[in-house]
Order: C-alpha cells, then structure tokens, then sequence
C-alpha cells in the first residue's frame, strides 16, 4: 500500500520574500499570511496549499535552461488562455527567457526571483 501523503506547503528561496510572495498573490489569488514578515512570507488557498517564501543571503537566480545554477524545481499553473496569461503575469514583474520547448503546449516565466514556472492550457 502507497503512502498516503498530501502536498500542504512548497517554499521557495529568493532574496526579498515580501516581494516575491506580493507577485505570487497577485498571480493566484492566494492570501497573504498575516505572519508574513521580511525574512519569511507566506501565502494560503482555502484548502491549506501553502506556498513560502523564504530570505536567503547571497540568493542566486537559477539560469534556465542552463545548469549553471540549476532551477532546482518549478511549479506549474494551469490557465484558460496561454497569451492572456502571459502578458497578464509579464505586466506583474514575469520575464519570459527566449528558450521555450514548445510555445503551443506551455509556456516558461520565470519570477521576479528568477524562479523558473510554467502555463500550461486546461484540459
């Protein structure tokens, strides 16, 4: 019998979390957690996701697609239109590197942090 376990929290690195947890809330929806503070911030969904945001000294940006400083993990989003969404979260602080695997399928931004995430269509 698998292990049953259920994703609650995903927390990523990044030099400034106010900021970084403010582009992600804007994106999602989510709410600010009321102990959000400079070192640690944090965002909830109804049903308990939790996503961090946490102050790391001398942060260094992942470079996708290189390896020069691996992602190390990205999330994806599902969307109901890949160009809205896209200049919706590029006007929010999103860049958009030139290497996209297959623009019609996904689409890779990366964060203000750097962080390497990805749109994918509904269905």
């Amino acid at each position: 019998m698998p292990l049953q376990m259920k994703l609650t929290a995903i927390t990523l690195d990044c030099a400034d979390p106010q900021a970084l947890a403010a582009f992600y809330r804007q994106a999602t929806g989510f709410a600010l957690h009321p102990a959000s503070d400079g070192d640690f911030a944090g965002l909830t969904r109804g049903d308990g996701l939790f996503i961090g945001f946490q102050r790391v000294d001398g942060y260094r940006a992942p470079r996708w697609p290189g390896q020069t400083v691996p992602q190390q993990v990205h999330l994806d989003f599902e969307v109901d239109d890949l160009d809205e969404a896209e200049a919706l979260l590029m006007e929010l602080g999103a860049t958009k590197p030139e290497h996209q695997p297959d623009a019609d399928r996904w689409r890779v931004l990366t964060d203000p942090a750097g962080h390497p995430f990805c749109l994918t269509t509904r269905g």
